[in-house]
């Protein structure tokens, strides 16, 4: 039986009196069933308690770490859950919410019992989503009852999907050797998303101009992520081995026998030894930077190695100190003796983020708001959290409204057609195809409820593909939709917008910072930035809400408040000259011990500095 037959969940007709037997079944077998049933689709589609779901993925994430984590390391003495914390983690969120909606359908409620698998079908897979390169890892059902206890002589691990995609990956075993004409360096910086570039480019260029050199080096693996070369005397761009991110193979350490120990999972009884033989699908499989394989990591390791023994320099700086290849760069400084500064490149909520840890030494957050979940999250003892706003934002008091109006009402009215009296910028994440749907629903169909004459045009996440939203450019009905170069992104066309809509885009700061309204959309409980209570969005869950909330825009705005501001952000103009000053002062000072958590770095800037460079 193949993965795609599979239709749902029966319960054994020629089950015993006793302990009932449930059994995944094709799609034909449901529509004759006679006992209690339910389609995996409406299991899949069940609401889960997020609390409920991110304290069972903590019990389990303990259990792994205390049964496992010393089966494979790098020979720098990383241990494998721990740099590959992350999509660890967001795998076995994944189970525990297929366990948890398991519970929530009463006939497995109220007479639980094993579960029988499919046969032929894969253990693990990959769910949809609209992101050009991230692996959505996902268990299948036939993997929760193998974690259950079910026999699977029949099932290959990884599903059909990633069995294509590891045959059509070919892999050079050779390293590439390492270049001869690296320098010494002041400081080195790691990037693999646009985003991250952006957050420390203005900090490099502010080093460069107190004598600092700079290395950055590239590697991203999505040819729209990577860097271009710059113009700036003293930073030099390195891209990563074209080899690196292609490796994968067997971690002989994660595939075990069955054994006696468990992790207990509201009621359900899973098996360690088993789950780590299917996480090490994950660790096995090359999905580039942002999911790389455990052979990728060690050899990266051994790069970063190479390069800060040759460089050596004061300061590793990162935007990401969390994902793998972050995680490996603050445990490879802190071997070499470098002071590692984390510069946070996206809003943080206390549920936002994966795994609630920070790595590096000095930690750059945003805004007021970020202090506390910065202290709570630091893992070194002698981390130190600075509040300094955000580099990248600099720049908006320059940004062209104008210019990104005449661009917005090109997309909606080419050729000189009649342009909507108002536009909206919906600025995406990728999302499954699904939630995009539904997110793209709520507000096309409030924007033709609004008063006034709406259009919208779609900026897309930067790892986003544009063709996820083909579908609704093609409607007839109103309002006009148009979709932004992913090159332009929601920063280079918010400025000009009438309103600015999204779940949790650090672009709905950028919009609050100029001025401009924010709608945070989603159903009732959805996650989202929570700028509405600080006063800086509206928070809307129905058609109505967003209806109501753009029928509201007015041309003149209300300032407001900068308290509320800066505890989002503290937005002056001089975040990157800040943060290159603690860095330039923390390499000329003695390392030391201290323990406090600063709310800025320097001399504090007076009402009178606002908005000026301090340096």
């Amino acid at each position: 039986m193949s993965a795609r037959t599979i239709g749902g969940l029966i319960r054994s007709a020629s089950a015993s009196a006793g302990e009932p037997t449930w059994a995944l079944v094709g799609s034909g077998a449901l529509a004759h069933a006679r006992t209690d049933h339910v389609h995996t689709a409406e299991l899949e589609a069940t609401a889960v308690d997020r609390q409920e779901l991110r304290a069972c993925a903590e019990d389990v994430m303990v259990a792994l770490e205390r049964y496992g984590a010393s089966f494979a390391s790098t020979p720098g003495g990383a241990d494998w859950l721990h740099v590959q914390h992350v999509p660890v983690r967001r795998f076995v969120a994944e189970i525990v919410r297929k366990l948890l909606a398991l519970n929530a359908w009463e006939p497995f409620a109220s007479a639980p019992g094993p579960l029988a698998l499919a046969p032929y079908e894969g253990l693990v897979g990959l769910r949809s989503n609209s992101s050009r390169e991230y692996l959505a890892y996902t268990v299948s059902w036939s993997g929760i009852a193998y974690l259950l206890g079910a026999a699977a002589p029949h099932n290959p691990t990884r599903s059909a999907q990633l069995r294509n995609r590891a045959r059509a990956v070919t892999v050079n075993t050779e390293p590439s050797p390492f270049p001869a004409n690296v320098r010494r360096q002041d400081v080195l910086a790691l990037t693999w998303t646009s985003r991250h570039a952006a957050t420390l480019m203005p900090v490099l260029v502010e080093l460069t101009c107190d004598g600092q050199a700079s290395l950055l080096l590239d590697l991203a693996t999505d040819p729209a992520e990577q860097c271009t070369a710059g113009s700036v005397a003293g930073i030099e761009l390195r891209s990563a081995p074209s080899d690196l991110f292609t490796l994968s193979g067997t971690v002989e350490g994660l595939h075990l026998p069955d054994d006696e120990h468990i992790v207990r999972i509201k009621g359900h009884s899973v098996q360690l030894a088993r789950l780590v033989g299917l996480l090490s699908v994950l660790l096995e499989t090359s999905g580039g930077c942002t999911q790389p394989s455990w052979r990728t990591l060690v050899r990266a390791e051994n790069w970063l190695d190479d390069m800060l023994s040759t460089t050596r320099p004061h300061t590793v700086l990162l935007s990401n100190d969390t994902s793998p290849l972050g995680v490996l760069a603050a445990h490879a400084a802190e071997r070499h003796g470098a002071n590692s500064v984390h510069v946070q490149h996206g809003a943080w909520t206390a549920d936002s983020v994966a795994w609630p840890a920070l790595h590096s030494r000095d930690i750059i957050v945003m805004g007021d708001r970020d202090l506390a979940l910065g202290r709570a999250w630091v893992r070194r003892p002698e981390a130190e959290v600075h509040v300094l706003g955000q580099p990248r934002f600099d720049v908006l008091a320059g940004l062209g409204r104008q210019a990104q109006r005449r661009y917005l009402e090109k997309l909606l009215a080419p050729g000189g057609r009649r342009v909507p009296t108002r536009i909206a910028v919906w600025a995406c994440q990728p999302f499954s195809p699904d939630h995009l749907k539904s997110h793209a629903g709520l507000l096309l169909d409030g924007l033709a409820k609004a008063d006034g004459d709406w259009g919208l045009v779609i900026a897309p996440h930067p790892a986003q593909g544009a063709d996820a939203f083909a579908s609704l450019v093609k409607r007839d009905d109103r309002p006009l939709v148009a979709v932004a170069d992913p090159r332009v992104g929601a920063r280079g066309c918010l400025a000009g917008a009438d309103a600015l809509a999204s779940a949790y885009s650090t672009c709905g700061i950028e919009a609050a910072l100029l001025g401009v309204p924010v709608l945070e959309i989603g159903p009732p409980g959805e996650r989202t930035l929570d700028l509405a209570g600080h006063g800086l969005a509206t928070r809307c869950d129905d058609t109505g809400g967003v209806a109501e909330a753009l029928s509201e825009v007015r041309e003149a705005r209300t300032p407001i408040p900068q308290a509320a501001l800066d505890a989002v952000c503290r937005w002056r103009g001089d975040s990157a000259a800040r943060i290159a000053r603690l860095i330039t002062d923390r390499a000329a000072s003695v390392p030391g011990a201290g323990d406090s958590i600063h709310q800025d770095a320097g001399a504090a800037a007076s009402p009178q500095d606002e908005g000026a460079s301090v340096r």
